[in-house]
């Protein structure tokens, strides 16, 4: 039973977000606790991109960015992986720097210390030297930087689809058990 932090950041990607959500929820059988924690630019692009409050209606515990009494602040709660969905260029240059004056930054702290999965889905393009400096920094930190850039050999149909190639990535670097589209297991016809 995996302890998730799902962060959703304010950059455009709010479909990978969405995706992720909704396959949470039908992995709940693997999971002991999921903690949400989205900032305002998070829900206005939610808001603006996919047209709803959606968001709301997930069976999510939901922390505010400033509730540093979250189970997830400390590494006595044991929480898995922090999962940075969609994760801006801002947010990961702040965690980088180990800027803790949120409850994101001061979760992904924790979980770079306690030697846990920190997963960063990038969405911003295209990248400067500090964006590739702070990737590189994150990694040496054992962080992983999973950038959205899905794949396209699966032929997804859907916008929803398409994203589900990002985030079935990011649930397997999670460690979670999922049926996917797995290369090489299907015939490809080209």
């Amino acid at each position: 039973m995996k302890k998730i932090v799902l962060a959703v950041g304010g950059s455009s990607g709010s479909i990978y977000a969405k995706v992720l959500m909704d396959k949470l929820v039908q992995l709940q059988p693997q999971l002991a606790a999921v903690g949400v924690v989205m900032s305002e630019n998070a829900r206005y692009n939610w808001e603006l991109e996919l047209g709803n409050r959606d968001y709301e209606s997930y069976p999510f515990t939901f922390y505010d960015k400033k509730d540093f009494m979250a189970p997830f602040a400390s590494g006595s709660a044991k929480y898995d992986t922090l999962i940075a969905c969609p994760c801006s260029m801002g947010l990961m240059g702040r965690i980088a720097a180990g800027v803790s004056d949120d409850l994101v930054t001061r979760a992904a702290d924790v979980i770079l210390k306690e030697r846990r999965r920190l997963i960063l889905v990038i969405r911003d393009t295209p990248y400067n030297l500090i964006h590739i400096n702070n990737m590189k920094l994150l990694t040496e930190a054992g962080g992983i930087i999973c950038p959205a850039s899905p794949s396209f050999y699966s032929k997804p149909q859907t916008m929803e689809a398409l994203a589900a190639t990002v985030v079935d990535r990011v649930l397997d670097l999670a460690g979670l058990e999922l049926e996917s589209y797995r290369w090489g297991e299907d015939d490809l016809k080209i």
